[in-house]
C-alpha cells in the first residue's frame, strides 16, 4: 500500500549506508513493521537466512528510532573468538589478562545512548549468554577485571539466520535470554521470496558497482532481467550484489544481455541443479567400492571426507571468507576454524 511504499522511500532516502530497497509485498510488510517498531524501543530479534541484509534492517531501526543521533555499533559475535568475546562485548581493564596492556571499551560502552546489534547471536556461548542476561536486566555491567559499575545505555537489538527456539529446545540457548531478546521478531524475506524486487536491486547494485569500479555506467537486458528474477539465489542479496560487482568490471558490454547473465550463472546454475539422487548415487558406488576393497573404519573415513569438501565448497563459494562459509554450514566460525585444523586455505576477516 501507500503508506507502505512510503516508508521503504523513507528509510531508503535517509540512509547513509547501502538502503533496504523493495516494493514487493513481503518488503512492504517487513517496511511496516519496522515504522511500528522502530520508535517503541522495545528489544527486536531479527530473522532471516545469511545474506538477506539483516544489518540493513537494523539499521534502519536506529535511524527511526529515538536514539538516531547516537552511535549504531554492530558486533557479529561468531567472527570473534569466544575466549575474546566477553571483552569485546563488555571491555576490559589493563592488566585484566595477558595482552591487555590499556583499557579498552567494548561495543556496550561505545553504543552509549545508542543501538548495539549482536549479529549471529545464537553462535554466542551459554557462560557468555547468561552475563548478558544479567546485564539486560539489570542495565548496568563491569568491564573484564574492572570494578567501576558503568551503565548499559543501549538498545538492543539481535539477529540471527538459525533456529534459536530449536536452540533452547537442545539446550545450546537459553530460553530466558530468547525471551528478553525476541519482544518483537522480524523476519527478513529471501530473494527467491520478492523476485519482483530482483530488477530494482540490480539496477542498483550494478549502477553502484560501475561507479565504484571507475567504468562507464551499464545496464540489463529486459531478457537478463528476467533471467535474473528466475534464479533461486541461494545467497540471497548478498549474492545478487556480488554476481553484479563481477558484470561491471568483466562485462564488455554497456547493456548486459540474457546470454551473457546465463553464463555468469552457470557454474552455480549447474551445481544447484544436481538432484539429491545424483550425489546418493555417487555416495553409494563410492562405499560399495571401498567395501569390496576390504575397507574399514569406513564410517569414519566417510564422514572424514565429507566435511572436507564440505568446508571446501563452503570456502570456495564465499571466496575464502571464513565467517561468511561458517554462517553457511551452519556452524560458528571458531567450529570452522577447528574443523579446519592444520588445514590451509584462503582466510578472510
Amino acid at each position: 500500500d501507500e503508506h507502505a511504499q512510503a516508508a521503504g522511500r523513507h528509510l531508503s532516502d535517509r540512509a547513509e549506508q547501502p538502503a533496504l530497497l523493495g516494493h514487493s509485498a513481503p518488503m512492504r510488510e517487513l517496511f511496516r513493521a519496522i515504522g511500528q517498531v522502530a520508535a517503541s524501543g522495545l528489544g527486536v530479534l531479527i530473522v532471516g537466512e545469511t545474506g538477506t541484509g539483516k544489518e540493513l534492517v537494523a539499521r534502519a531501526l536506529h535511524r527511526e528510532g529515538a536514539r538516531s543521533a547516537q552511535p549504531f555499533v554492530a558486533l557479529n559475535t561468531a567472527a570473534i573468538p569466544a575466549e575474546l568475546l566477553e571483552s569485546e562485548l563488555f571491555g576490559h581493564e589493563a592488566g585484566a589478562f595477558t595482552g591487555a596492556t590499556r583499557r579498552h571499551a567494548g561495543r556496550f560502552e561505545q553504543a552509549a545512548g545508542g543501538t548495539l546489534l549482536l549479529d549471529e547471536i545464537g553462535d554466542m556461548p551459554l557462560a557468555l549468554q547468561t552475563r548478558l542476561l544479567r546485564v539486560l536486566a539489570a542495565g548496568e555491567f563491569y568491564r573484564v577485571g574492572g570494578r567501576e559499575l558503568l551503565r548499559a545505555d543501549v538498545r538492543v537489538i539481535a539477529a540471527t539466520h538459525q533456529d534459536l527456539d530449536a536452540k533452547v529446545a537442545a539446550g545450546e540457548f537459553r530460553a530466558d535470554l530468547l525471551h528478553r531478546l525476541d519482544v518483537v521478531r522480524l523476519q527478513v524475506p529471501p530473494l527467491r521470496a520478492r523476485g519482483e524486487d530482483v530488477p530494482l536491486l540490480a539496477a542498483q547494485f550494478l549502477a553502484a558497482a560501475c561507479a565504484q569500479a571507475g567504468v562507464a555506467a551499464k545496464s540489463f537486458a529486459p531478457a537478463a532481467l528476467e533471467v535474473l528474477r528466475g534464479h533461486h539465489w541461494p545467497g540471497n542479496v548478498r549474492e545478487l550484489e556480488n554476481l553484479c560487482r563481477r558484470l561491471a568490471v568483466l562485462s564488455a558490454a554497456r547493456r548486459i544481455d540474457r546470454d551473457e547473465v546465463a553464463a555468469a550463472l552457470g557454474a552455480r546454475a549447474a551445481v544447484a541443479g544436481a538432484t539429491r539422487e545424483d550425489w546418493e548415487s555417487a555416495l553409494r558406488a563410492w562405499a560399495a567400492a571401498q567395501l569390496a576393497a576390504g575397507a574399514t573404519d569406513l564410517h569414519r573415513h566417510a564422514r572424514a571426507r565429507l566435511d572436507a569438501l564440505l568446508l571446501q565448497a563452503a570456502l570456495d563459494a564465499h571466496g575464502g571468507h571464513r565467517q561468511h562459509a561458517a554462517a553457511a554450514l551452519g556452524l560458528g566460525r571458531n567450529t570452522l576454524t577447528r574443523k579446519l585444523g592444520a588445514k590451509r586455505g584462503p582466510r578472510k576477516s
